[in-house]
């Protein structure tokens, strides 16, 4: 193992990832191997009828020299040959005798060294595919020290005639045959291979080539407009992929840039917060003097000055508190959520005319960080209290009502007003920052914030309804699930 491999284990993280790669794994190289792989498989597969047309043909050949000699010697008297003109005849022919069969009467013509046994019988007329190339197989791979009896008729004559011959120049015929086809089938396979890898090249391996570098050097500096792939004017998948890819960097690009000036504005206001406090303190101290002033006026309006300083103070946390990089991961305990819903009650400024019900359960628990569902619940509850305080009909019934049921493992909080619902913009944007706000002025913090904290307990915050006298919001937190050790370890532990 190198010293590299070592160090990346010992410090538990991951290896580099791979920008450049290798010539001998590149998708052409790949391209190229397999199309060559694929090409000889084909000739494979053609081979095995060739060679055992070839077999039959070789056979057929050596049948029909027989056969004219048969015919000459049947014509005149074949016992006037020598022995020597006999060896000839054989030797031309590669074969031990030659014999032919007419009337059902069978006549040795021509001999030699008659064999004591024949080892295989082959009747050319009869023989069909499959035979052929398993018996072509046969002679390739176990041939050499047989002897054959090939017989069967010749043109159009009526006579059958018999060869007896060993299967040596047989299969050395073979063999060079397959030498030579194999040789051809390579230069094919090299050939059509590299026709196929320059053509799938130009269509296809060019151009994801250029979308991966352009990839990378997106990665590099996606805030670059000019790294961005242009793509080509084409009608197939390619060209739809370097479209999406290009409308996927633009949208990316723009995302960043957002983020980039909601950074900048997180910094800048981090920036100020602290004179601003202090601000917001001195003006706070003021308007508790301010109640002390028995002024009939003043005492009107320093209720309204307290609350719009607490908004101020409030607002300004809100945006800090979403500028952080994240929320803290929930601390999960067992709440009792009746408690809970009596805390946010007590926080939220409710003028008169409001009415707030607390319909959840004395016993009704929920798993949960009290912490950030308490949060939770303060910003869904706050809007709902601001959505109704802008109705100033006094005959308006305007009613905050907090619920909560189980279903299984599953916790289902519904906060439910009878304010003017929320508006198509804030649909459309509901849980977005800075854009989900439902009145003028708003940040819309609030239900973003919600939104990141339930996500973190693996549950969700939907809006369930929203019409004229009627909006109800759905927070669902599922129980977190029990680990068997600490399941056994519970049983185990003395009462």
């Amino acid at each position: 193992m190198s010293e590299a491999s070592q160090a990346g284990e010992g410090t538990g993280t991951a290896p580099a990832a791979v920008r450049t790669v290798p010539l001998s794994r590149g998708l052409s190289t790949k391209l190229l191997l397999l199309t060559i792989v694929f090409v000889l498989l084909a000739e494979v597969l053609i081979f095995l009828p060739w060679i055992a047309s070839y077999r039959l043909s070789w056979l057929k050949e050596r049948l029909s020299t027989a056969a004219a000699v048969s015919i000459v010697l049947v014509q005149g008297d074949s016992t006037s040959l020598s022995r020597t003109a006999q060896n000839d005849v054989l030797m031309a022919i590669g074969a031990k005798a030659i014999a032919v069969r007419d009337g059902g009467v069978s006549r040795l013509l021509v001999v030699a060294d008659m064999p004591p046994q024949v080892d295989e019988h082959i009747d050319l007329a009869s023989v069909g595919m499959v035979k052929g190339m398993t018996g072509a197989l046969d002679t390739l791979f176990f041939g050499g020290d047989r002897m054959l009896r090939v017989f069967g008729p010749v043109g159009d004559s009526d006579k059958e005639f018999e060869l007896i011959m060993p299967d040596y120049s047989l299969r050395k015929a073979m063999l060079i045959y397959s030498r030579n086809v194999a040789f051809v089938s390579l230069l094919i396979s090299l050939f059509t291979a590299m026709l196929v890898y320059a053509a799938i090249d130009l269509i296809m391996i060019g151009p994801i080539r250029t979308m991966t570098r352009s990839m990378l050097s997106f990665s590099e500096a996606p805030d670059d407009p000019g790294r961005i792939i242009h793509p080509a004017d084409r009608a197939d998948e390619i060209g739809v992929a370097e479209r999406e890819l290009s409308q996927m960097q633009e949208r990316l690009q723009r995302m960043l840039a957002e983020q980039k000036h909601l950074a900048d504005l997180g910094l800048a206001v981090s920036k100020i917060n602290h004179d601003m406090r202090n601000i917001l303190a001195s003006a706070q101290l003021m308007s508790d003097r301010l109640r002390q002033v028995k002024d009939p006026t003043v005492q009107a309006f320093a209720p309204k000055l307290l609350r719009a300083l607490d908004r101020a103070v409030s607002y300004s946390e809100g945006v800090l508190h979403y500028g952080r990089t994240q929320e803290p991961p929930p601390s999960r305990r067992r709440v009792r959520l009746r408690q809970l819903v009596e805390d946010v009650h007590g926080l939220l400024d409710i003028e008169e005319g409001i009415e707030f019900i607390n319909a959840v359960e004395v016993a009704f628990e929920v798993d949960a960080d009290s912490d950030q569902l308490f949060r939770v619940l303060t910003n869904l509850c706050r809007n709902s209290v601001q959505a109704m305080a802008a109705d100033t009909e006094s005959a308006v019934v305007r009613r905050l009502a907090v619920s909560a049921e189980r279903m299984g493992s599953v916790s289902r909080i519904a906060v439910t007003d009878t304010g003017p619902g929320l508006p198509p913009k804030a649909r459309e944007n509901l849980f977005a920052a800075f854009r989900g706000s439902a009145r003028s002025g708003g940040t819309g913090l609030g239900l973003a914030i919600a939104h990141e904290l339930i996500r973190a307990h693996g549950g969700t915050v939907e809006l369930v309804e929203s019409i004229g006298g009627r909006t109800t919001f759905a927070v669902t937190i599922p129980d977190q699930p029990v680990r068997l050790d600490q399941a056994r370890g519970g049983l185990r532990r003395p009462a």
